[in-house]
């Protein structure tokens, strides 16, 4: 084990080298991780099973191959699990002093966000409802919404999501559920740039749909404040094959793993406002792709690179 946790960090040093270089001087490009850590509880009553240490370990070890300047979690537990978390990565060398938590009417999974850069706002939305078929509803995890200062020139605003599952619930369609709140979201990004066209805007997190769904459809949007999906594939030597110019290239790109099917499907997103488009780095974007990356969750990390100065 530890032969691999070795292997893996000096694999994960290397490609931070190659890609340093590539793309410039330290401190000019920074990257964006999102990650559904499943369950990472740390308190019991919840009804999930609290986060064992190996499974805690190996998440540590991915990020720490990834490293991550700024990283938002979805299902981590209350503020103590984040910042559990936090210090975890500390101790091994992966510092953030700034971290924001927020949630919605769950009250055992929530969103976290740590980072490497100061976070110079923050606006939680943790109330929000809607209406559906006569019942009032209020959107179960909430939305995390926080602005970061990577530098003096370079700032953006960062939403975090994690919309309704699949899973079936007795007092609403769980996909009609999803659906509203991925209005509401959407109603939070047109608000963002309605004011600030150019503004930098990123969107991540476990939408629980594939980009063919309706609530995906809503999130992104339509005709000026459409958002771009970065669509993060793994780095195994694919060159991107397209047989149909309507579809996608036939890369690696699913991101959670659903044991009762069987079925691999991509659900976790980074989709940028046009303004942030332009300092996106495509080939500094990925899906995390290593040896047993189950073990720390059902989902793998998507990450996304960017240029710190506005283009």
């Amino acid at each position: 084990m530890r032969i691999q946790r070795r292997i893996c960090l000096a694999w994960g040093g290397i490609a931070a080298l190659v890609l340093a270089a590539a793309l410039g001087r330290a401190g000019d490009t920074f990257t964006i991780v999102t990650y559904n850590l499943e369950n990472y509880i740390d308190h019991p009553g919840s009804g999930r099973p609290e986060k064992t240490a190996a499974s805690k370990a190996k998440i540590r070890q991915i990020l720490l191959s990834m490293r991550p300047d700024v990283l938002a979690v979805e299902e981590i537990g209350l503020p103590s699990a984040l910042l559990e978390l936090r210090a975890s990565l500390r101790r091994e060398g992966l510092d953030y002093p700034y971290w924001e938590h927020a949630g919605g009417y769950d009250t055992n999974i929530f969103l976290g966000l740590l980072s490497r850069f100061p976070i110079v706002a923050r606006r939680p939305h943790t109330n929000d409802t809607y209406l559906l078929h006569g019942r009032r509803f209020q959107v179960s995890r909430g939305f995390l919404e926080a602005d970061i200062r990577v530098n003096s020139r370079y700032r953006f605003t960062l939403l975090s999501a994690h919309l309704k599952s699949k899973r079936r619930v007795p007092w609403a369609d769980q996909e009609e559920m999803r659906e509203e709140e991925a209005k509401i979201l959407r109603e939070k990004i047109e608000a963002i740039l309605s004011r600030r066209p150019e503004a930098n805007v990123v969107v991540v997190g476990d939408f629980n749909d594939t980009k063919d769904s309706r609530a995906v459809k809503i999130v992104r949007g339509l005709g000026r404040f459409r958002l771009i999906d970065t669509r993060p594939a793994e780095r195994n030597g694919d060159t991107g094959v397209r047989t149909n110019p309507r579809y996608d290239p036939r890369t690696v790109t699913w991101t959670h793993f659903y044991g009762a099917a069987d079925a691999y499907e991509r659900i976790d997103y980074i989709l940028l406002s046009p303004g942030m488009a332009r300092e996106w780095i495509p080939k500094a974007s990925y899906v995390f792709s290593g040896p047993d990356w189950g073990l720390a969750s059902d989902h793998r990390p998507v990450a996304a690179g960017f240029a710190a100065e506005d283009r």
